[in-house]
């Protein structure tokens, strides 16, 4: 290791040898090692563009693993930092070339944005997801025929096909919640959700006998923010937290719009919606008067 280079822990290897999350992940990684290189040896952005034959902009992006990038442009950023060591050069060229590579969910691009695909690999290779939903169960929490008529609501004119799609991928996704090493899922659901009808009675009732069932997960914990709670901290729209155990990732809070999302991982931003995600949760009812809810809930419909 040269002076200009700060100890890294844990090691690119470790991300070699144990990937989580696939290419977009490894993106993250790799520009947070890159951006510690180039600060450790007082290069500034525009320099590094320089060398790469590229922006600010461009240096930037791949700092905040955005884009993945060609190995000459990790090689030749390696050598203007004063990387020399072989075995340090190849780690960061193998993670290079992992991050072109297409990840688990590339099978579903027909379906799939490219701004969703972010979240999903962010969703795996997650410790913790902390979630605030308005209008719909969460996705991971979602049974098949629930999940049919939210794509359908969201996407009439898309095909059976296009739909039957859609269901796949997000089944495929809830797997993640009884994988080995499972992440933490906290969701917070509006009780507007629940009541509001989304398919046949059969299907709202279906969907909360599974919200039941779920909940006996040891890494799932459920709460339901009541009508009489009336005005919540985070009302206009849902919250996603995603929370990692690696150090070179960062909490980052995805907010979905309607054709696009919102990432943030700046410490302030971050802050702001851990406080409000921490006040819905103490206002919201508690995990056991929440399955109470659920089950009242189940009466209603009969």
């Amino acid at each position: 290791m040269t002076a200009a280079q700060p100890s890294r822990e844990p090691s690119l290897r470790h991300y070699l040898d144990n990937p989580r999350g696939g290419p977009t992940v490894l993106r993250i990684v790799l520009g947070t090692q890159l951006r510690r290189l180039r600060e450790a040896s007082g290069v500034s952005r525009e320099a590094a563009g320089d060398a790469i034959r590229g922006s600010h902009a461009k240096i930037s992006r791949l700092e905040l693993g955005r884009v993945s990038c060609k190995e000459r442009d990790i090689s030749d950023l390696l050598t203007l930092y004063g990387v020399t060591a072989e075995s340090e050069r190849a780690d960061f060229l193998a993670l290079a070339r992992r991050t072109s590579t297409p990840g688990l969910w590339h099978r579903y691009n027909d379906v799939l944005p490219s701004w969703f695909e972010t979240h999903i690999g962010l969703e795996e290779a997650a410790s913790v997801i902390r979630t605030y939903e308005v209008q719909f169960v969460p996705g991971l929490l979602q049974t098949p025929d629930y999940a049919r008529s939210v794509a359908r609501l969201g996407h009439p004119r898309a095909s059976e096909e296009d739909i039957e799609r859609r269901v796949a991928l997000r089944l495929e996704r809830q797997k993640l919640l009884t994988a080995p090493h499972a992440p933490r899922l906290w969701a917070v659901i509006d009780e507007a959700s629940l009541r509001r009808p989304l398919g046949s009675p059969q299907v709202m009732a279906d969907q909360l006998r599974h919200l039941l069932e779920m909940s006996k997960l040891p890494n799932v914990t459920l709460q339901i923010a009541p009508f009489s709670l009336g005005g919540l901290a985070a009302a206009g729209g849902p919250i996603t937290i995603l929370r990692f155990l690696e150090p070179d990732l960062p909490d980052i809070v995805y907010l979905e719009q309607l054709t696009s999302a919102l990432y943030l991982d700046k410490r302030d931003d971050v802050d702001h919606y851990l406080a409000v995600m921490d006040r819905l949760s103490a206002q919201a009812e508690s995990p056991r008067g929440s399955l109470t809810l659920l089950e009242e809930l189940l009466r209603e419909m009969g």
